[in-house]
């Protein structure tokens, strides 16, 4: 069976290893073009691009796919599916319409929970207790498409987006072989309209949800930390300057008088900060701007911080 893959990060390379491992034809990759990237903005190619360059696979890099050169040439290549994993270029109907039995696209949510560009740190940010993988017949909406497959998996309690999506991706990896297995043996599959209720959107991460607000409780602070590591990172300041909070953890115990943003102690464990409601948080590592990774004692150590000292909220 001739599968065509369309991806673009780290996600997306581990269902093609999947589909390439399963022993599909794979005859064209789809990936975005190599852009600018990290702090010296040196031209650099998609995760998917450099696999499939090492396994000697044929890539195309378009731009946009509403040209009609472009979806004229793509068609020119016959596919029986093309598999969707985060490429990030929306599909029109002549690209939809391509491959024989359609695509394919594997979603990391329980959808129709977080549809959309962001759903593993939108999932940890909103407190889910679970989340999973659906596989879909695409189709032209934002991931509204009748479902083939789902799983779930608890999210833990100390999950980050990174030790979530490295789950999430093998998950999406088996449940993707099993569906195109299905497809090869039955030449047809079964799928499932979702449901009208439980819709919610997984907005792309922006600035403004990378900001650490010490008025939240202590809670919602720790959640927004886990769900933007290893990257791009919550963010807040500290003596004018930006600072990258890596590591942190709600604290228990009885309500605590304090402005939020008011380091109550500073110990080997980390700094203790007060937030919303009376709750505290204990930031563990954090990152200076233009700096490396280190534990928070360390960076209180450095900056002379110490109960009383106070940290503030960057500007958006």
């Amino acid at each position: 069976m001739r599968v065509g893959f369309a991806g673009t990060p780290d996600f997306a390379v581990r269902m093609l290893d999947a589909v390439r491992g399963a022993g599909y034809t794979i005859p064209v990759v789809l990936t975005r073009p190599d852009r600018p990237s990290g702090r010296g903005l040196a031209v650099a190619s998609s995760a998917v691009k450099r696999y499939a360059q090492a396994q000697g696979l044929t890539i195309e890099q378009p731009a946009r796919l509403r040209s009609d050169a472009v979806q004229t040439a793509l068609r020119a290549t016959e596919l029986d599916a093309l598999v969707v994993a985060a490429y990030g270029l929306i599909l029109p109907q002549a690209v939809l319409d391509w491959p024989r039995h359609g695509c394919l696209n594997v979603h990391a949510s329980l959808l129709p929970r977080w549809r959309g560009a962001a759903p593993i740190a939108r999932a940890i940010e909103a407190g889910d207790a679970l989340t999973g993988v659906t596989i879909m017949q695409m189709d032209a909406g934002l991931d509204t498409g009748p479902m083939l497959r789902q799983q779930s998996i608890p999210i833990a309690a100390r999950d980050t987006a990174g030790t979530l999506h490295d789950r999430l991706a093998d998950l999406g990896a088996r449940l993707l072989v099993d569906t195109l297995d299905a497809l090869r043996r039955d030449r047809s599959l079964s799928a499932t309209p979702q449901p009208a209720e439980g819709v919610t959107y997984a907005n792309k991460i922006e600035r403004a949800d990378r900001v650490v607000r010490w008025t939240s409780e202590a809670d919602a602070i720790d959640r927004q930390i886990r769900a933007l590591s290893p990257a791009p990172g919550a963010l807040a300041a500290f003596d004018g300057a930006a600072l990258r909070l890596v590591t942190a953890c709600p604290l228990d115990g009885t309500a605590i008088a304090g402005d939020p943003g008011t380091v109550l102690d500073v110990t080997s464990a980390g700094i203790d900060l007060a937030c919303g409601s009376g709750t505290r948080v204990r930031l563990v590592d954090v990152q200076p701007a233009s700096g490396r990774v280190m534990t928070a004692s360390a960076f209180a150590a450095g900056r002379g911080i110490r109960a009383g000292t106070r940290f503030d909220t960057l500007a958006a």
